[in-house]
């Protein structure tokens, strides 16, 4: 399974069925009653105003599967989803689903003691204590292998760049 099917997996089932009705009700909607009234649009080829339609719809469709995502997404990192869910609903032309994409917060990663899921950016587990990053021996906070100083209290740091865990 690719990376992509995987993530096509967050969208819930219920945004996958509102989101095919709302494509077919609609496409049909313009097929049948908006394209024929436009006086432009009834000379087109009927096959013609059946594909501008439903490319129309189109946009809808996936407008909805990306806030299905930006709900499942956001429950799976731990995020407040129904917040979310209704801003990249409710916030015009899209720009509350870019804002989640820009500030969603990185996924949880497994502890290796307990493998309960815990937020990225933990130093220790908040479940077993198990440390989950390299800290510095005098402030004890997070620090990355191969700097030379903690960027919290300025030690300096043992040549192989950090304290063991």
């Amino acid at each position: 399974m690719s990376r992509f099917q995987k993530e096509l997996g967050v969208i819930p089932r219920i945004a996958w069925i509102i989101g095919v009705l709302v494509y077919f009700g609609l496409g049909l909607l313009l097929f049948t009653v908006v394209l024929p009234s436009d006086n432009h649009m009834r000379m087109w080829d009927p096959s013609l105003q059946f594909l501008c339609s439903f490319c129309i719809a189109l946009v809808l469709l996936a407008y909805v599967l990306l806030a299905g995502y930006v709900y499942g997404d956001a429950k799976r990192r731990g995020m407040r989803y129904v917040m979310w869910t209704l801003l990249a609903i409710f916030i015009p032309d899209g720009i509350g689903i870019i804002l989640y994409f820009i500030l969603r917060v990185p996924m949880p990663r497994p502890c290796p003691g307990c493998a309960r899921d815990v937020p990225s950016g933990f130093v220790f587990c908040p479940h077993c204590g198990t440390p989950l990053q390299a800290t510095c021996s005098n402030c004890g906070r997070g620090v990355e292998r191969g700097w030379s100083n903690c960027p919290h209290c300025g030690t300096r740091l043992p040549s192989g760049g950090v304290q063991p865990a």
